[in-house]
């Protein structure tokens, strides 16, 4: 009868073989992807006009689509995240429901709500506000999309808090906002971070509610997602270089993500 070391390690290798189709299916393709570009191309192509205006659309977009979230979306994690009261259950579906809802159909929404004949917007148009097939409606598409995200991130940071730290802070004298600034952000900022880097690599690879609400027009609402979809039919290699780029952010998002959670296992 074999030894209970020797029948773990027999089970790890039965595992590992098990798991190598999968990991050659994640795996291959995106080494197909580094392999087929080359270096020099690659930097040859970031200079290209194309590429540098989706590349600088993209980071003006997410930026400002980030900075919105941020600060439309705190208040609500924050209360989803403290209090209870009818109706709570509904709001938590709805905010998760972007995370679930076909990017097209996010699109359609947005379109048939804020387009010229829209359910709101055919009252913007009066007023000479048309946001459909601008960057404005690029940035709503973002938000629309990538907010759950840092909602659902914040309010884990929240809840995590324990409240007799603010409590204390509160009969020291602080302020209501005193606390919040002072207690609840720091002790919630692992969290924050983190849904806000995931809630910003969100809406940088964002296409399908972008191509619907927003169109796809180079160096007005073409993101580098839009740009890669028609260079892969005019300029290969240029769907490539962008290609390479959003593989590495995406990397380094999910490794920044991943370090943070381990510090909040630690703390």
């Amino acid at each position: 009868m074999p030894s209970p070391r020797l029948w773990v390690e027999r089970r790890t290798v039965i595992l590992v073989i098990l798991s190598l189709p999968l990991i050659f299916f994640l795996g291959v393709p995106v080494l197909a992807l580094l392999l087929r570009v080359d270096s020099a191309a690659l930097f040859a192509h970031l200079v290209q006009p194309e590429v540098a205006q989706a590349i600088g659309l993209s980071v003006v977009t997410t930026t400002t689509s980030l900075l919105a979230t941020i600060l439309l979306g705190m208040p609500f994690a924050y209360l989803l995240a403290r209090r209870s009261f009818r109706g709570r259950n509904l709001l938590e579906t709805l905010i998760d429901l972007p995370m679930v809802l076909p990017p097209a159909v996010a699109g359609i929404a947005l379109l048939l709500t804020f387009g010229r004949r829209g359910l709101v917007g055919q009252y913007l148009s009066e007023w000479g506000m048309d946001i459909a097939f601008t960057q404005t409606a690029v940035i709503m598409a973002q938000i629309f999309v990538a907010a759950p995200f840092f909602v659902k991130s914040a309010m884990a940071g929240f809840a995590g808090i324990d409240p007799e730290m603010e409590q204390a802070a509160a009969l020291d004298g602080a302020n209501a906002w005193q606390v919040f600034s002072l207690i609840t952000l720091p002790l919630a900022g692992t969290a924050l971070l983190g849904g806000a880097v995931m809630t910003w690599a969100r809406a940088l690879g964002e296409f399908g509610a972008t191509i619907i609400f927003a169109g796809n027009f180079p160096g007005r609402t073409q993101t580098m997602p839009l740009a890669i979809y028609i260079g892969f039919e005019l300029k290969l290699e240029v769907a490539l270089t962008l290609a390479v780029i959003l593989l590495f952010v995406s990397f380094a998002v999910l490794s920044i993500v991943k370090g943070l959670l381990h510090q909040r296992v630690r703390q």
